[in-house]
C-alpha cells in the first residue's frame, strides 16, 4: 500500500507534463483526469483534475504546501537552479529561516512546493 498526496488541478495533463518535468520522473498511472507519481520517498503523488472530484473540493491552491526535504543547504540552491531553469514559479527565492535554508515554487495551479533543509542541533 501506497501513501498518497492528492492535488485538485484544473488541467490533469498539463499538471503531470509540469510535475514530470520538475520532478525528472514519469507518472505511474497518467490519463485525461488523473496521474500519479511515486516520489523516491514512496510517497505517492497524485494530480486529480478538479471537476471530477466528489465531494466537490472547496479549498483554495496555496493553502497548504508539499515539504521535500534535503540534507544540505547546497541541495536548496541547486534544486531552486534547477527548477527555474524547468519554468516553476519562484514564490520565495532561497533563504534562511528559523529552521533552515528554503525557497518555495509554484505549480501550474499556485500549489506551494516548498524544498527546504533543517539545521542541525
Amino acid at each position: 500500500m501506497t501513501n498518497s498526496v492528492l492535488l485538485y488541478v484544473s488541467d490533469a495533463p498539463a499538471s503531470t507534463r509540469f510535475y514530470s518535468k520538475l520532478l525528472g520522473l514519469e507518472p505511474v498511472e497518467a490519463g485525461q483526469t488523473f496521474a500519479m507519481f511515486i516520489l523516491p520517498s514512496g510517497l505517492g503523488l497524485g494530480l486529480w483534475g478538479r471537476a471530477g472530484v466528489e465531494p466537490q473540493a472547496a479549498g483554495a491552491p496555496g493553502s497548504s504546501e508539499i515539504g521535500f526535504k534535503v540534507e544540505q543547504p547546497d541541495e536548496v540552491d541547486a534544486l531552486h537552479g534547477e527548477w527555474v531553469e524547468k519554468g516553476a514559479e519562484i514564490l520565495l527565492a532561497p533563504t534562511e529561516l528559523d529552521f533552515g535554508r528554503t525557497f518555495v515554487a509554484l505549480d501550474p495551479d499556485g500549489h506551494r512546493l516548498r524544498v527546504y533543509t533543517v539545521n542541525e542541533g
